[in-house]
């Protein structure tokens, strides 16, 4: 669960949130919409509820706090007495005074460094920014972490922590956002049903890849319903989030 979770997040890099006609960047996202019961969040700070998507698209609601607020988060780790200054490896990180300035999932740790799968930052690491990044940011000293959450997830616990294990380096595995030797760069687009039906070269790279592997799907360079279901289905084989949109973990795996 930790794996899936961390790769869904992670491949959603790269997304950014609308802009107004001047340009500005607005707040709106698909996150809120696409999360039951945090609809109203749409054009409000989403880095808390970039996660509960993500938890939420994972069967993950019983875990995770479900919550557009960094500050109610917080409080619900504590309240579950969830809550550690020390890495977790798939939890989330807080940022700020109690915590209500930012959050951030920690897909990586070592002895100095988190490394993080964030909305609404920036490339400078921003509490206010515009999509979703990853990001390194420092365990101590100015602007570190106030706290993480521990995710009780299924699997146990993975952590900095003395009192949860105490590993000292950790990374999530299983789903590898690394391209193997050769494999073609990643378009940079998701791939996914849409109206006009989405059409390009990158369409049938991948198409074609697929049907190199085996599988009975039509490179036509067309990515509409049929390309989607062969898609889900090759998430499911191998052991990815389940969502028939080609992000960069799905286009990945295709050439792993």
């Amino acid at each position: 669960m930790r794996d899936e979770f961390t790769a869904l997040l992670l491949g959603q890099t790269g997304y950014h949130e609308g802009r107004d006609g001047d340009g500005t960047w607005n707040n709106r996202q698909r996150y809120s919409e696409e999360t039951p019961g945090l609809e109203w969040s749409d054009g409000q700070p989403w880095c808390a509820t970039f996660e509960a998507w993500g938890a939420h698209r994972t069967g993950m609601d019983g875990i995770w706090p479900m919550t557009a607020s960094c500050l109610d988060a917080v409080a619900w780790w504590r309240g579950h007495n969830r809550w550690t200054p020390y890495p977790v490896l798939g939890g989330p990180f807080y940022l700020g005074p109690g915590g209500g300035d930012h959050t951030g999932v920690v897909y990586a740790y070592d002895a100095d460094t988190i490394y993080t799968v964030e909305g609404n930052t920036n490339d400078s690491g921003s509490t206010e920014g515009d999509g979703v990044y990853r990001k390194s940011r420092a365990r101590r000293g100015p602007g570190s972490p106030y706290g993480y959450g521990v995710p009780a997830y299924p699997e146990g616990t993975v952590s900095a922590d003395p009192a949860l294990g105490g590993i000292p380096a950790a990374r999530t595995s299983g789903q590898s956002t690394t391209p193997a030797p050769g494999t073609p760069t990643w378009p940079g687009r998701y791939l996914r049903v849409q109206s006009p039906m989405l059409h390009g070269d990158d369409v049938l790279m991948w198409q074609q890849r697929l049907a190199w592997r085996g599988w009975a799907i039509t490179a036509d360079g067309w990515y509409g319903p049929a390309s989607a279901q062969i898609c889900r289905a090759f998430q499911q084989r191998h052991g990815l989030s389940v969502d028939g949109v080609v992000g960069p973990v799905t286009w990945n795996e295709a050439w792993n």
